[in-house]
């Protein structure tokens, strides 16, 4: 999800602190969209609110340097568009399967991104994968089947839609790293939000429900914050330290939710969903081994 790396000092313990400090923030976000769901309100309405705000936010901070055309000028405006569209559908999607599927069951099935990532990888970006990286990918496919469990009484055809979200985050990565370094990290900001907003707004008027309490309107004001500043700390986290030593610290996401899953709904992941996940887990850190031996050894 990082967006370009800004180049600043050597720092990986603050790297490592950013990357952390990104993912609980963003467990933020998916804990209070399920409260939420659980208080009655919309899934489009809260997927609209969580894009108005980093909108606003993103028209503030590219404003800073002055409003002219040229600030919101891309050479791949067709590239940036169809990112942001991946990212606007996986949220609203992932927003309407928070209200059927527990919040660990969701992110487990979303850790699988980084292995569809891996797939797609030879096809989209001419990157060899070894034997090495075909097992984890058949490993981590192998996970998402253990927690989706589709021939078992528990199946939940919301579980496809979070498939969905998975492959879109992958995209979204892939297009996020032919992007770096030629289109401004506002910029995209910038055209997400702006999708987000236009495109929601129609359904979340539709289906609005009025917030009963400050509380439920300070959730649901607070998400597009906490997504913007999440993706702020990811993008600064990868300027302090390399993408392979961060990347392990990605499934921090994973824990945060577990224990707010449990002191917010008193949900606790049954066996199956726990090794499922371990080894998605044990899957994506496969392939960030072997990316690490490649570097250290490109023959390898």
């Amino acid at each position: 999800m990082a967006l370009r790396a800004q180049q600043n000092s050597e720092n990986p313990n603050l790297g490592i602190g950013m990357m952390l400090g990104a993912y609980f923030l963003f467990s933020l976000v998916d804990t209070s969209v399920k409260w939420l769901l659980y208080a009655g309100l919309a899934s489009f309405q809260l997927a609209f609110m969580r894009y108005a705000s980093h909108f606003i936010i993103s028209i503030f901070l590219i404003a800073r340097g002055g409003i002219s055309r040229d600030r919101f000028a891309t050479d791949h405006f067709g590239l940036v568009m169809f990112r942001a569209f991946l990212l606007v559908s996986a949220t609203a999607l992932n927003f309407i399967v928070l209200r059927y599927l527990s919040l660990t069951v969701v992110s487990a099935i979303m850790f699988s991104a980084p292995i569809v990532v891996c797939l797609l990888s030879w096809p989209m970006l001419g990157e060899r994968v070894g034997p090495w990286r075909w097992f984890a990918i058949c490993l981590g496919f192998s996970g998402v089947i253990v927690v989706i469990r589709p021939f078992g009484e528990s199946f939940h055809w919301a579980a496809i839609l979070t498939c969905y979200n998975a492959a879109a985050l992958a995209l979204y990565s892939i297009l996020t790293r032919r992007l770096s370094g030629i289109v401004a990290t506002e910029t995209m900001q910038f055209y997400m939000g702006f999708l987000g907003t236009v495109s929601l707004l129609p359904m979340a008027i539709w289906t609005w429900v009025m917030p009963h309490s400050l509380l439920e309107w300070g959730l649901m004001c607070s998400l597009g914050v906490w997504a913007w500043a999440g993706h702020d700390l990811l993008t600064r986290a990868h300027g302090f330290a390399p993408a392979n030593t961060l990347m392990p610290y990605t499934y921090s996401f994973l824990i945060f939710l577990t224990v707010e899953s449990y002191l917010v709904f008193v949900d606790i992941p049954d066996g199956m969903t726990l090794t499922g996940a371990a080894i998605i887990m044990l899957s994506g850190l496969i392939i960030w081994k072997r990316a690490q031996i490649r570097q250290t050894h490109p023959s390898h």
